[in-house]
Parts: C-alpha cells; structure tokens; sequence
C-alpha cells in the first residue's frame, strides 16, 4: 500500500465522521426551511404523505452526497499538500 493512502485512511475514517455529523446539521436545517417543521418523515410515518416522505429522502441523499464529496475531496488536498502525492 503507497504511503499516501496510508497517511489518508485515518483521516479519511475522521473526514466520514465529520461529514455525516455535518450533513445531519445540514439535512435538519433545511428541512426545517422547506416544511417548517423540526422532524424529517421517515418511511415508516404513516402520519406523512408520500410527497413528503419522498421529498425527504431526496433532500437527505442530495444534501448527504455533496457534502461527503467536498469533505473527502478537501481531505484528499490536504493529504497531497503534506505528503506531495494524491492519496487514490
């Protein structure tokens, strides 16, 4: 295994962490600003229309992913600027 990826995979098991507790934050405060209220429906809430839930889901998995990509690719720069190589 190169060194690089070495030195990346713990911060890349700190960086995943990071970015779940991040996009969490993020999720709630949108949801917040798009339904006006504080909890996110699941599927399983038979309170809560099929527009809803599926709004949910798709919010969560967009907003999950764009901040899971900047997270892991603002590590993999870090990773570069003090190893000299790109950890992949």
């Amino acid at each position: 295994m190169k060194a690089s990826k070495l030195a990346y995979k713990p911060m890349g098991f700190a960086l995943g962490a990071l970015s779940g507790v991040i996009a969490s934050a993020a999720f709630k405060q949108t949801w917040k600003v798009i339904e006006g209220e504080g909890d996110a429906p699941d599927a399983l809430d038979e309170d809560r229309s099929w527009r809803q839930i599926l709004l949910a889901a798709a919010v969560q998995g967009a907003i999950f992913a764009v901040v899971k990509a900047t997270v892991e690719r603002s590590g993999a720069k870090a990773t570069r600027r003090v190893t000299g190589v790109w950890p992949a």
